[in-house]
């Protein structure tokens, strides 16, 4: 058993140097610039579901794009959605910018989402588009840095990392630091280690006809995480996935202990079918449990955990940094801990709730609902 704990602490370490190297080469990378008059036009699709934390003001930043030619579109499942006086209220403020509201009915599919989704991409005027989730708030040079990124050779896709930032809960708070830390920095490792084969769902830039490629959104539908999904199979058919220099803000909102647990189990449920290998090696990630647990089981090796400890805050000052994050770094044992205990939370059972629905989830990472449920879990999107 010791020498099993030694091998996890010594693997976390390593994870964490690679963490601190990932994000250096992240944060070299230059946001690229399109020639003057080359800008291609740009159809934005925002689904929305209920109102977010802050919901008009990330409306708005996207309203206020310094880019010459986009649209915006927005869906929502039923006329009575919350949403919906926010959206008519910022179409009627800035008359300047086109944009919809589209109704699109009860979602045929499980994935609501995509089902709006699916909806805007048929109503868009142009062939570039941008997904981005009503939780996102983004500075008026955002569509400039994406869509020259998107211009470059072969790439099919572009994803944004984001810095989740958290309302008033406790808990939403420790989830906003384990992501700005923790999954970053897994994301950077694997962008260095073997590129982009997966993308993140906040916010994508893609076009129709790479959509097209891989048999458009109605191949997503069956799946929870279609984001990873569009990704995986774009990086599958030689097409480049490039992770954007742009880092978006994510508002995750305000969550009690019972709807957060509920959202961070199925999020491991999901992973751990989208990347089953990756999902093992998650372990790595949570250098401070580990460590504590061979200074707890071994305290004259207090030096070797004192080690890992110490990299494993400057892997997530580092990580953070990449992404103009400021965690709470008092609060990062306690994260990992938690985020640990959900890990291994993850790998028992397939039921989820989402959009206050339950749902049972394939091997495969598709989803199927199994009861009609009325519970609210105040979770949005995510």
């Amino acid at each position: 058993m010791i020498l099993l704990l030694l091998m996890l602490v010594a693997g976390s370490a390593v994870f964490s140097g690679l963490a601190i190297l990932a994000a250096e080469r992240y944060s070299a990378v230059k946001p690229p610039a399109l020639p003057p008059g080359q800008f291609p036009p740009i159809s934005i699709l925002k689904p929305l579901h209920g109102l977010d934390l802050g919901i008009t003001d990330n409306l708005r930043s996207f309203f206020a794009q310094d880019y010459p030619q986009f649209e915006i579109l927005f869906a929502v499942e039923t006329e009575e959605d919350a949403a919906v006086p926010v959206v008519r209220q910022l179409i009627r403020d800035v008359p300047g910018i086109p944009a919809r509201l589209l109704i699109a009915g009860p979602s045929p599919y499980p994935n609501a989402k995509v089902h709006s989704l699916r909806c805007m991409l048929a109503a868009a005027t142009h062939d570039l588009i941008v997904m981005a989730d009503s939780d996102v708030r983004v500075t008026p040079d955002f569509l400039r840095v994406i869509a020259a990124e998107l211009a470059g050779h072969n790439v099919a896709l572009v994803t944004c990392p984001y810095r989740a930032v958290a309302g008033d809960s406790f808990w939403t708070r420790l989830e906003a630091t384990g992501l700005n830390t923790e999954f970053i920095a897994g994301v950077l490792t694997a962008r260095m280690l073997g590129g982009m084969d997966f993308a993140l769902g906040p916010a994508i830039a893609t076009r129709k006809t790479h959509l097209a490629e891989i048999g458009g959104l109605d191949e997503l539908q069956p799946y929870l995480a279609e984001d990873f999904v569009m990704g995986n199979r774009l990086a599958q058919r030689g097409r480049e996935v490039v992770l954007s220099s742009y880092s978006i803000e994510h508002r995750i909102g305000s969550q009690s202990l019972g709807p957060n647990l509920s959202h961070r189990l199925r999020w491991n449920r999901s992973t751990r079918r989208s990347r089953p290998l990756g999902y093992i090696g998650q372990i790595f990630t949570y250098p401070l449990p580990l460590a504590l647990a061979l200074l707890a089981w071994r305290p004259e090796w207090w030096p070797v955990s004192a080690g890992v400890i110490a990299i494993r805050y400057l892997a997530a000052w580092r990580s953070s940094c990449a992404i103009q994050a400021s965690p709470s770094y008092i609060w990062l044992p306690v994260q990992d801990l938690l985020s640990l205990v959900m890990w291994f939370a993850g790998f028992f059972g397939n039921r989820i709730i989402w959009r206050s629905r339950r749902f049972s989830i394939d091997r495969q990472g598709r989803f199927q609902p199994t009861v009609v449920g009325l519970e609210r879990t105040n979770d949005g999107q995510r």
